[in-house]
Order: structure tokens, then C-alpha cells, then sequence
């Protein structure tokens, strides 16, 4: 018993430092060749967006906005795609080690 509380508590504390170390990661996700770039944290959390300058279309004000909104959507979520694959890596190991469940089964996970 004793054995298996210990393993519970490292498991524990590797799960709290790969958790902490998805929130220090930042990864990119683009879209339109590079024109919009959107930084999240491995928690998927929107930390930057870049926008060229090539996006706008001075001519067409309102087909520049609607290009814009839909070139940030794209690149937020090849972000989001990006945040999910690191956790999936960081954390994937974990949840084997709680007999594969995964952690949709722990609370707050």
C-alpha cells in the first residue's frame, strides 16, 4: 500500500510539472502562407497575433476584414491543433501510467 502512494504522489507530481511546463510552451499555428500567425500556450491559450501588412487591401476595405477574421481563425486553431498534439505528448505518457484511462476521467483534466 505504502508503494502504491508513492507511486501516486510521483505521478502526481509529474503530472503538475508537465502541466506547468504546457503553460510555459508557446506554439504557432498559420495561416495564408505565413500572413497571420497566432501564438497559443500549450494550454491552447491565445498569447500573440501577427498580421502583414500584405493582408490589407486598401481598395477593399471590407473584403480585407472579412479575409483578416477568417485568415485569424485559421491560424488560432492550426495554434489550438498545435497545443493539443504537445499535450497529448507531454501528458499522453501520464495517463497510460493511470492504466490508460486518460485524463477525460480525472477531474480537471
Amino acid at each position: 500500500m505504502q508503494q502504491l502512494m508513492e507511486q501516486a504522489q510521483l505521478m502526481q507530481q509529474q503530472i503538475a510539472s508537465a502541466q506547468q511546463e504546457l503553460n510555459d510552451a508557446r506554439v504557432e499555428g498559420s495561416a495564408g502562407g505565413g500572413l497571420v500567425v497566432a501564438t497559443v500556450n500549450g494550454a491552447g491559450e491565445l498569447q500573440e497575433l501577427k498580421i502583414k501588412p500584405e493582408v490589407v487591401d486598401a481598395d477593399d476595405a471590407q473584403e480585407t476584414v472579412d479575409t483578416i477574421a477568417d485568415l485569424v481563425i485559421a491560424a488560432v486553431r492550426d495554434a489550438v491543433r498545435a497545443a493539443s498534439e504537445l499535450q497529448r505528448q507531454k501528458l499522453g505518457p501520464l495517463a497510460q501510467g493511470l492504466g490508460g484511462g486518460g485524463f477525460g476521467q480525472l477531474p480537471g483534466f
